[in-house]
């Protein structure tokens, strides 16, 4: 983390605050920042994942949030193209949800050309659906449009992971332009917040639900005031501890989220990749002709990062995660004899033992 955002999650730990009030100034600045109508600071997105489907079962019904993660007894499917059906899949299973795949994966598996249609959604709409979800990188995009399109008219909430899609900036509002209702961003990773935090941005209604089953509800129902989020005429009582309650995150984590959103959005992307890139041919070059190769940030669609190329790639990268210091690649692309150094959360000051321990094994 940057030494501003260190400096004030310190300053933040010495003070005491009401933490639905500061979710209710985080969400302003949550708004400002991703164009949507309100936000929540969570404990990562993962979490937010979670707390979105929750919204999405629950709404304002008390009852129902009580009851969660039991919630055989009401409406709570997710529909999920086969296409967009991740690991992380399971936070939104955590809520209670039951989760519906919808779609082919022609594409994944390499048996046709056809991606996500709008009747393969239209058709899976039932009484019984909630939401939709989505997860977005560089080749979902087309379809979280289609999404999204028949989402609104159908009035179903559309849910996007969009956990890495940052950067670039403009990540942070595009989703909620094509008509996402509910958008879970990371707080750490290039974001530069802590790593136990995220954002979920969305509808105002779906976050204030969302932000009600994170509060401590530990409350006197004839003394409780509600964050300024939550319209308690749409209650017909005061909720108990909600599924999202071992979620809460920490003033700590609100105000280092917020003060690293801040210094993202003033940043300038085009420098920043600059910048990276300029390290990444550097470590390159100190690799001792070492397949190589550097992927920029336009073919990314995030930002660069610089591919090594081996005939054994697993086995590689077990012998680095064995050594002193122990090097983790990213393996997303092992099966085809590649490992991907991401430089994004690493300090220049590590370039050099890092290009030193991978130059030992390589």
């Amino acid at each position: 983390m940057a030494p501003e955002v260190i400096l004030a999650m310190a300053a933040a730990s010495r003070s005491s605050v009401d933490i639905g009030e500061l979710q209710d100034a985080a969400s302003k600045r949550i708004a400002e920042a991703t164009g949507a109508e309100a936000g929540l600071v969570t404990t990562g997105a993962a979490a937010a994942l979670t707390l979105a489907a929750a919204a999405a079962i629950a709404r304002w019904d008390v009852a129902k949030m009580a009851a969660l993660p039991h919630a055989e007894s009401f409406p709570r499917d997710i529909l999920i193209p086969r296409t967009h059906r991740t690991g992380y899949a399971h936070a939104l299973a955590a809520a209670g949800a039951r989760l519906v795949d919808i779609g082919h994966n022609d594409r994944g598996a390499g048996a046709g050309v056809r991606g996500l249609e709008a009747w393969e959604i239209e058709t899976a709409l039932t009484s019984s659906v909630v939401a939709v979800a989505a997860a977005a990188n560089v080749a979902t995009m087309g379809d979280v449009a289609v999404m999204a399109a028949v989402c609104k008219a159908n009035r179903i909430p559309l849910i996007v992971d969009a956990a890495a899609q940052l950067p670039p900036k403009e990540n942070l509002r595009r989703f909620t332009t094509l008509g996402a209702d509910l958008v879970a961003f990371s707080g750490g990773k290039a974001l530069g917040g802590p790593q136990a935090s995220g954002i979920l941005a969305g509808r105002r209604d779906l976050v204030a639900s969302a932000l009600l089953q994170q509060l401590d509800m530990d409350v006197s129902p004839e003394t409780w005031r509600p964050p300024g989020l939550i319209d308690r005429a749409n209650l017909r009582g005061v909720p108990h501890h909600g599924i999202g309650r071992g979620f809460k995150a920490g003033k700590e984590e609100i105000v280092g989220l917020l003060t690293a959103l801040d210094r993202f959005v003033k940043a300038d992307d085009t420098a920043a990749n600059a910048a990276l890139e300029a390290r990444l041919r550097d470590i390159a070059g100190q690799l001792d002709g070492a397949k190589v190769r550097l992927v920029p940030a336009a073919e990314t669609g995030r930002a660069p990062v610089l591919e090594i190329v081996l005939p054994d790639a697993l086995a590689v990268s077990a012998r680095l995660q064995r050594g002193d210091p122990p090097v983790h690649l990213s393996e997303r692309h092992a099966a085809r004899g590649v490992l991907t150094l991401d430089p994004q959360v690493l300090l220049p000051e590590h370039d050099g033992p890092l290009a030193a321990a991978l130059r030992a094994v390589l």
